[in-house]
């Protein structure tokens, strides 16, 4: 009964009045509240584990529809890594040797899901400079004899005019050459006359006849991904180092592969590109502008590159008078550069030890490049060439390395003309002084940090300037 009395209480006091009475009573009520409220996602998320060179590992927690440049992005920021565009995110498949350039527009999900789970497959993260080289550098990417047109098209078509027939709907160049092809369900490779048409790709089986009745189609694209071989020889005994293959999106293993291997790195460049523009088109355009977008006066394919922020800093400045110069003589700026860098010498080649006596910096001036992120120790030159690969073959990727044949110099390993070149840094003594040369003591450099600066400038005897240096970075 108490509680009866009591309910019957609670139940007779009056309500308080609403001083609001229009939110409830409005027609738009639930559109306003639903506007304030924030909206609720369903993206799920997932944790992916990615590699750097040297092996280190970061585990990321992403939602399931990343893209693979929106993990380039969050792994920029989170290391505080300066973005160049050319950051790139890899899937490397272990048992098989093969390795490819993840897309930026491609979901990271997707492409780990077509992993079998006893694979052991790896996601890396580390810049690949060739990402969009062919739109900046066309020439280099499709030889002249590599390449025709069709019949309707004029001989004369210039290289941008290329990109552009490459992007079209409506026309495509063809592409043609030999490749060794792996015999399916055999060990041994054939030669055989190779055409890339919009439709696919497809072999002779009559010499370099094109006619139809001779073209055996080999493999088409749209369910299927592109890999370069890092083993090639050793896994599958293929006849060079240049090989390539497609293998099916829900496949494992060896057996469906289609396993291709050309004569030269040139050879292989230009069938790679010119089937991932064949398969992605435009995307792959709107991949490259995306960094530019915003910019006034971008019109397709006649963009001008942004400069990475490496060249924008090699500036020359004179701060001697009452306002800083830019000096625009190079000669005025290379004598500036060389009179700051003996003085900074200068300034630091006493120290104080440990008991507070001065020591000379003799010693330390001979191994200060050693903390340079250039300078790899004692790599071999394969080792060489397959980091110089990986960050993409374009003119002035370097890197500088120990001598493996003569422990007293150090060699200089350089990207030029899709090949890879290497020269000999020889150590002079002089007056009782050291000094370094790359070109029989014509020039000389008082140690490596100073000898690299100066070709990052100037050509010299090289082929071209030092521009991107291959480093190993950790996550």
């Amino acid at each position: 009964n108490r509680r009866k009395k009591k309910d019957d209480n609670i139940l007779e006091i009056p309500s308080i009045p609403n001083p609001f009475p229009e939110l409830c009573c409005s027609p738009f009520a639930s559109v306003l509240s639903a506007s304030l409220l924030p909206k609720a996602t369903s993206r799920k998320k997932q944790v992916i584990k990615v590699y750097s060179e040297d092996d280190t590992s970061r585990a990321l927690e992403v939602p399931s529809d990343i893209t693979a440049r929106d993990v380039c992005q969050l792994l920029i920021l989170k290391n505080h890594y300066i973005d160049d565009h050319s950051w790139t995110l890899f899937e490397q498949l272990t048992q098989t040797g093969l390795e490819r350039a993840i897309e930026d527009h491609e979901l990271v999900m997707e492409v780990q899901s077509n992993w079998l789970m006893e694979e052991e497959n790896k996601l890396y993260f580390r810049k690949n400079y060739a990402k969009y080289e062919f739109f900046k550098n066309p020439l280099s990417f499709f030889p002249d004899h590599m390449i025709s047109f069709p019949s309707e098209t004029d001989a004369a078509v210039s290289h941008s005019g290329v990109l552009q027939m490459f992007l079209s709907s409506s026309t495509y160049p063809e592409i043609h050459g030999f490749l060794h092809a792996k015999e399916q369900g055999k060990k041994s490779w054939k030669k055989l006359y190779f055409l890339l048409r919009r439709s696919g790709l497809y072999f002779s089986t009559k010499g370099t006849s094109k006619e139809p009745r001779h073209l055996q189609f080999f493999c088409e694209f749209s369910n299927s991904d592109m890999y370069m071989s890092l083993t090639g020889k050793k896994i599958s005994g293929a006849p060079t180092n240049y090989g390539f293959c497609f293998k099916p999106n829900k496949s494992g293993g060896t057996r469906d592969l289609k396993q291709l291997c050309a004569d030269d790195e040139q050879s292989r460049t230009c069938w790679m590109t010119a089937i991932r523009l064949l398969k992605y088109g435009m995307q792959l355009y709107q991949n490259y502008m995306q960094p530019y977008q915003g910019r006034s006066g971008c019109s397709p394919l006649n963009v001008t590159p942004m400069r990475s922020i490496s060249e924008n800093s090699l500036v020359a400045m004179d701060f001697s008078g009452h306002k800083s110069r830019i000096i625009e003589n190079p000669t005025e700026a290379l004598s500036v550069a060389v009179e700051e860098g003996l003085a900074w010498r200068r300034r630091g080649c006493l120290r104080l030890n440990s008991h507070g006596s001065p020591i000379a910096m003799s010693n330390m001036g001979m191994s200060i490049h050693r903390s340079q992120s250039w300078f790899h120790h004692k790599i071999s030159r394969e080792e060489a060439q397959r980091l110089i690969l990986q960050h993409g073959l374009v003119d002035g990727v370097f890197l500088v390395r120990d001598s493996q044949s003569n422990p007293k110099t150090f060699v200089l390993s350089l990207s030029h003309g899709l090949k890879i070149k290497h020269f000999q840094i020889v150590p002079l003594e002089d007056d009782g002084k050291l000094f370094y040369t790359l070109d029989d003591g014509h020039t000389r450099f008082t140690d490596l940090i100073q000898l690299v600066e100066f070709y990052q400038l100037n050509k010299g005897v090289l082929p071209c300037k030092l521009k991107h240096y291959c480093a190993r970075i950790a996550l």
